[in-house]
């Protein structure tokens, strides 16, 4: 393996975390377009529930789509998350091949069962490291990273407790017949969704859509799930990995898998809060924020964000349709899809001013 420095390894370490989520979210899939609502028969929400925390996801390859409306501010220099559609193939077995489009090139993982492989075109640079092996190793279909059903599973379980679940009327998603599951957050959560949409598969119990809402718009302001979908055995060289000729190749250590779901210019990252309360909260070094602050495209944070103060003393507020982040001065960080006063509630749970 080749030796990196300390910022290739970070952004291996993040495009790692990134892929490995996405497998988990690109099968949670958004629609193919707006289809006739087909007949189904009548299903209690509750049943719908159970019947998605028990479904196991079969083999499979896929498209997914992803569209985001989340009014993040343009910033020249500093392109938006591109992704806009990708290839999934799953063998059914815990094994996935996850592709996504972007204007750079093409992130490519690979679960090949012992290993993770991410693939950078752009970069040319691949980013791997080991599954765990032996009694610790998970399950197929039972909590791997790279098992889609058990990302689904998750969610759903996690929502359901600080939501009310309805289930309103039928879609079709990919020339599937689906079921509408909404979660709604109940009126002690404090939270700028007003909504999530899961189209469950009618036959399979698989979600194929997920949708979220704010309040004051029709349209989701997040939106992920299949345009296409086919059920059925995948060709097993699809989820073997060789790296590239002359790409580079970084190893992750143990600890940096414990974090590659996060970039290494956060530090002590952890969540505050539970539901649809939840913040993420962690500390940003001082080089990173150095380049916020200055760098070829002047002061970032105060183009992108305002200027604010506060309990957690002052810093600075970036504001989406559904996203908001504080960043301190002193190099605190919270993010949630809450506003501000939760955020700084969450800053203050900590401590470590």
């Amino acid at each position: 393996m080749k030796a990196t420095n300390p910022r290739t390894r970070a952004v291996a370490i993040a495009v790692t975390g990134t892929a490995v989520g996405a497998v988990g979210l690109g099968v949670l899939a958004v629609p193919a377009g707006a289809g006739e609502a087909p007949e189904l028969p009548e299903v209690e929400p509750q049943a719908l529930v159970e019947s998605v925390l028990r479904s196991e996801a079969p083999a499979l390859a896929g498209t997914v789509a992803v569209n985001n409306d989340l009014g993040l501010p343009a910033v020249g220099g500093m392109p938006a998350l591109s992704a806009e559609s990708g290839r999934v193939f799953y063998d059914g077995e815990g094994r996935v091949r996850l592709g996504l489009d972007e204007d750079r090139g093409e992130q490519t993982l690979v679960n090949d069962g012992e290993q993770v492989w991410a693939y950078n075109s752009a970069e040319h640079s691949v980013a791997t490291f080991a599954l765990p092996g032996g009694d610790h190793a998970p399950e197929a279909g039972h909590g791997a990273p790279s098992d889609p059903a058990a990302a689904a599973r998750t969610l759903v379980e996690l929502a359901r407790e600080t939501s009310t679940v309805t289930v309103d009327g039928t879609a079709t998603v990919a020339d599937r017949a689906a079921y509408e599951l909404v979660l709604t957050p109940k009126p002690e959560e404090r939270t700028l969704l007003r909504e999530v949409r899961v189209a469950v598969d009618a036959e399979t119990r698989l979600p194929l859509r997920l949708a979220a809402h704010t309040h004051g718009t029709t349209e989701p302001v997040a939106e992920i799930g299949f345009t296409d979908l086919d059920l059925g055995p995948q060709p097993a060289e699809l989820f073997e990995f060789t790296p590239p000729e002359g790409a580079e190749v970084t190893e992750l250590d143990k600890r940096e898998q414990q974090r590659s779901a996060a970039p290494e210019a956060l530090a002590g990252l952890r969540t505050v809060g539970e539901g649809w309360d939840t913040v993420l909260v962690a500390r940003v070094p001082g080089e990173a924020r150095a380049q916020l602050s200055g760098g070829e495209g002047g002061d970032l944070l105060a183009r992108v964000g305002t200027r604010v103060e506060g309990e957690y003393g002052s810093g600075f507020l970036v504001e989406t349709n559904a996203v908001t982040a504080l960043l301190t001065d002193d190099g605190r960080v919270a993010v949630g899809a809450v506003p501000e006063p939760v955020l700084a509630e969450a800053l203050a749970s900590r401590g470590d001013r």
